[in-house]
């Protein structure tokens, strides 16, 4: 049974950061129509809205697609999961909610590898244009945008120690590592407003969805369908039924580094050897679609705290209760931060000329899914290199499109990964041993005192990294003709008309920190690319470069 097909001048495929950022771009000055497809629910509800919560919606089915890789063979064959939003506002409404551009060099370091118009003096005005900053370097932060950006109160003293330990450490800090000057240590921005998560669907979408001109649509996206080299829409299942949303003008995938890909070999658009394989028709050639997979790592390096001051002490239902009710009343309390209050990025050796190590500083000894590592009062650091060499892809399982992907990080599969994590956890030991931290440090808990030589730090590294839930680079944008380029320097699928792919997916190569604030720029200059606007005038700011980076790594 198919339902009577459905259209707009542009077709969305994702509700995410970059779609929700385009779709209310491209509505803007009323004279397009834009359909937008997802096939997640409602972001209404405590777990999302709500802060500290962060770490329930990615691990709930109504949430997150519940994608995971195979077994990955550096980390002992362990599997990972790859949580991807599945709600309004794609994974914006379950990330962390910390806010990092990246840095200037990342950006130059795409337009080098052939994202012309692409460099930091181009991306930077498009992160003006998004952010509503508080407290950001004047000059350098937006203040008008639809995103608003605000840093944590950091009322506990553990994170100013975190702070200045890295500063007796010999290491820089920061006012904005959003400003001129990201490396060092500093306060953590957070996409948080009013007590509540700052998704694109509260920034971007809902606004969006008051104009006339702009609907949503519910269903699980199967295919572009291509005719004659030209995509005219995006085959849809609502509910068992098949329905085309046709575009007049283009149809623009936004559905994750995971789901964009595999929607591209669905209609045809990849690998020519691997769709035969599933019984797909070739439309075009691309054999870079699903290649080139990117994620950063992660470890805790956990800390025994001497004393009682940190998140352990509101483990207990009673303080959840008052702190739930104290954020369902007045929107305040710590129910109203993510806790990420304190940051460092910094270089691992001399030569390296900008930061390829990420810190985000807790006070409590915690996991990611929200389990208490250790019965007693501690903090920790999230510490992870930025720029690993190693690379994955994401492949079909089947043609079937509800058949989830393979996804294969090969996370750890070259040799630098390892040198460089040994590095992180001694960093973080020796900054956790300076004497900011001598009035709180107890024992160390994980990876714990007795884990010293490089082959126990790399079992424990085997054993313990996690995915920072970074991935991107999967339909990697470059010339026309890179081989393994999927889309060009305007977002527009190489080989076929009328299709864009406009996320993480694109990102020639990760930034530097979480990405949430670069998909949504990556949605905002898209908007222009595909309306044929004027891009914005360049910046002629210069980031901040440590002078001594050819000599010290501090």
């Amino acid at each position: 049974m198919t339902l009577p097909a459905i259209e707009a001048d542009y077709v969305i495929v994702g509700s995410g950061s970059a779609g929700s950022a385009m779709a209310y771009r491209l509505s803007e000055d009323g004279r397009y129509s834009v359909i937008v497809i997802e096939y997640g629910g409602s972001d209404i509800g405590p777990f999302i809205q709500m802060p500290s919560a962060l770490s329930f919606p990615m691990n709930m089915s109504r949430y997150d697609w519940g994608l995971g890789t195979e077994p990955e063979p550096n980390l002992g064959g362990r599997r990972l999961v790859t949580p991807r939003g599945k709600v309004i506002g794609g994974s914006s409404s379950i990330n962390g909610m910390v806010y990092v551009r990246g840095h200037a060099r990342d950006f130059d370091h795409w337009a080098d590898e052939g994202a012309t118009g692409w460099s930091f003096s181009d991306v930077l005005p498009y992160f003006k244009r998004m952010e509503h900053a508080a407290g950001g370097e004047d000059g350098w932060r937006g203040t008008s945008g639809p995103l608003y950006v605000q840093r944590g109160a950091r009322q506990n003293p553990l994170y100013q120690a975190f702070i200045d330990a890295g500063q007796e450490a010999g290491f820089e800090v920061t006012p904005d590592y959003n400003g001129a000057k990201q490396e060092g240590f500093g306060p953590m921005e957070q996409t948080i407003h009013g007590g509540r998560r700052w998704s694109v669907a509260s920034a971007y979408l809902r606004p969006a969805l008051k104009r006339k001109n702009v609907s949503l649509v519910s269903g699980f996206a199967r295919r572009v369908v291509v005719e004659n080299q030209r995509a005219i829409g995006v085959e849809i299942d609502v509910r068992k039924q098949i329905q085309l949303v046709r575009a007049k003008r283009e149809v623009v995938l936004a559905a994750s580094s995971i789901n964009s890909p595999k929607l591209l070999m669905l209609s045809g658009i990849g690998p020519a050897a691997h769709l035969r394989e599933h019984g797909i028709d070739v439309v075009a050639d691309r054999p870079g679609v699903g290649q080139n997979l990117q994620d950063h790592l992660e470890l805790y390096i956990q800390q025994e705290s001497t004393q009682p001051i940190t998140l352990y002490s509101v483990l207990n239902p009673f303080s959840k209760a008052l702190i739930g009710a104290q954020w369902l009343f007045f929107k305040t309390g710590l129910g109203a931060t993510n806790h990420f209050e304190a940051a460092a990025f910094v270089r691992s050796a001399p030569g390296v000329e900008y930061p390829d190590i990420q810190y985000h500083f807790l006070p409590a000894a915690i996991r990611y899914d929200g389990k208490a590592a250790a019965n007693s009062h501690g903090f920790q650091a999230h510490v992870g290199p930025m720029r690993s060499k190693s690379r994955g892809s994401i492949t079909l399982r089947s043609p079937d499109p509800w058949e989830k992907p393979v996804i294969r990080f090969n996370y750890m599969s070259h040799p630098d990964d390892w040198t460089e994590f040994r590095h992180c956890i001694r960093l973080t030991r020796e900054i956790f041993g300076q004497q900011a931290f001598d009035a709180y440090r107890g024992r160390e808990i994980s990876p714990g005192p007795d884990v010293q030589t490089d082959a126990q730090l790399d079992t424990f590294i085997r054993e313990h990294a996690e995915s920072a839930f970074h991935p991107c680079g999967t339909c990697k944008m470059g010339r026309a003709s890179d081989p393994m380029a999927v889309v060009d320097p305007e977002c527009r699928v190489i080989g076929v008309e009328g299709l864009r792919v406009a996320d993480s997916s694109i990102f020639p190569r990760v930034t530097n920190g979480n990405l949430n604030a670069p998909s949504i720029m990556t949605g905002e200059k898209a908007a222009d690319h595909i309306l044929g606007r004027a891009m914005l005038a360049p910046s002629n700011q210069e980031p901040w470069i440590n002078p001594r980076w050819r000599e010290s790594d501090r």
